[in-house]
């Protein structure tokens, strides 16, 4: 659901008999403007050094900022964002000036005080008006001012395999876009036999609980809401009992689903891969890793809206400034977080540098993030995705076409324990085709409440 997070101790102590020497070298005045004048920051991101195409990208790319900004000395570290220890290392002082985020920190990040308010320096950063407003949003407080800079999100929506939609007499160029209608098309795809399923779920690990929020979401429903200062459940809906009963026919009226149902995500894409699964909700990074790791082809993937439309859970990733940062290192952190993630004038470089290195050009996901509202810069970059693409597009132009009209929703708060509890409802109508979906959602929501302190 995210990346994977490395760890890296800072290096600034060799030996404790240089430990002095040391932090004088590694640290700058309070303004963070070194003795040469330039802007000193920290940030983190920087890949493992077993990740050598990745680190290598980095490398080269704080090479080119430097060489045109340098009164800008950018200091990387190893690692992403590792939300067990974050705390402790703000404690100790171990916070990087430019931090890498999920979209499921910021909220309690500028709750807890720990980010820079970067409102009041934004009118001048190019581009950052032209991010989409919701992915902006994931990094405001209640009142609108912004604490973060978003770089990349991803969005659900529902893959399929388009060889089994055309042996089973359903159109490929035409995906299901009701709940409904991936009823009809899972039992069509079934019928094919030979251990094909139509349709797929995730149903353990959290995962469960995670793809019934998507679907919550897609029906214009919402799986948590704001109760005052605190938060409640919000799902226990008509809307979610008919989506999870439409599930439970799938499973047990038409034995569309197969009889396996405590699969994992990685379980549903080893049957994509290899021909046996017509559809399952997912997010446009399973294309490259159907394709890379089981067997999958991108002629034979296809990616459509979620289905009904009315909204989809997004995810993703952003920076935020470390609230100890001078406004000099402000200024800094946002010219380079700009100049690397939201500047439509490098992102033609990056997708030459995909083409070189047989990475996928032309899926809603880096080198080509979909971050970007309506408008000249969207269409140029679908336009650089049209010139260059090393994939059928015309097989994701549905999801594509689509993504910047559907509502986003991100996840909710304490998301992991929600989807826990949600993983129950969802083994319960898999598993037991007399399961009672009122009960379910009833203890549920009374678990989620607890969460909640509601």
């Amino acid at each position: 659901m995210t990346p994977i997070a490395y760890r890296r101790t800072r290096r600034c102590l060799a030996t404790a008999a240089v430990l002095a020497f040391t932090v004088t070298a590694c640290s700058s005045d309070d303004d963070g403007v070194g003795e040469d004048g330039r802007v000193q920051l920290h940030i983190n991101g920087q890949p493992p050094s077993t990740d050598t195409r990745e680190l290598r990208v980095f490398n080269a790319e704080i090479e080119a900022f430097e060489a045109t900004h340098p009164d800008i000395d950018i200091v990387p570290h190893e690692g992403f964002m590792e939300p067990e220890t974050f705390n402790t290392r703000v404690a100790g002082g171990d916070l990087e000036d430019v931090f890498y985020v999920y979209f499921t920190d910021p909220a309690q990040i500028i709750e807890q005080g720990y980010a820079a308010d970067i409102t009041d320096y934004l009118a001048d950063v190019p581009h950052l008006d032209q991010v989409r407003p919701e992915l902006q949003e994931v990094f405001q407080d209640a009142e609108g001012r912004q604490y973060g800079v978003p770089t990349a999100n991803y969005s659900m929506g529902l893959l399929y395999n388009r060889d089994l939609f055309e042996r089973a007499g359903l159109d490929p160029n035409a995906p299901p876009t009701s709940w409904e209608e991936v009823r009809e098309a899972s039992a069509a795809i079934a019928e094919l036999g030979g251990g094909v399923t139509g349709y797929g779920e995730c149903a353990i690990e959290n995962t469960g609980g995670w793809h019934l929020t998507s679907e919550i979401y897609s029906t214009g429903g919402a799986v948590a809401e704001r109760d005052g200062d605190s938060w409640r459940a919000a799902f226990n809906t008509d809307a979610t009992r008919t989506l999870l009963a439409n599930l439970q026919a799938m499973r047990w009226e038409d034995d569309s689903m197969g009889s396996d149902q405590m699969r994992s995500c990685e379980d549903l894409m080893v049957a994509m891969g290899a021909g046996q699964l017509g559809m399952y909700v997912a997010a446009p990074d399973n294309l490259p890793t159907l394709v890379r790791q089981y067997d999958g082809t991108y002629e034979n993937l296809g990616l459509a809206p979620i289905p009904e439309g009315q909204g989809t859970l997004i995810g993703g990733e952003g920076y935020m400034i470390n609230a100890d940062a001078s406004p000099e290192q402000i200024e800094a952190a946002l010219t380079w977080l700009q100049w690397r993630f939201v500047n439509p004038d490098e992102i033609e470089r990056r997708i030459e540098e995909s083409l070189a290195d047989d990475l996928p050009v032309g899926l809603p996901m880096p080198p080509t993030p979909d971050i970007w509202v309506e408008g000249e810069i969207r269409d140029n970059v679908e336009a650089l995705k049209q010139e260059h693409a090393n994939v059928p597009v015309e097989n994701v132009q549905p999801f594509m076409d689509a993504a910047a009209t559907i509502p986003g929703r991100i996840e909710p708060p304490r998301a992991q324990e929600v989807y826990a509890i949600l993983d129950n409802v969802v083994q319960g109508v898999l598993t037991d085709g007399d399961a009672d979906i009122d009960a379910l959602l009833d203890d549920a929501e009374d678990q989620v409440n607890r969460i909640y302190g509601s």
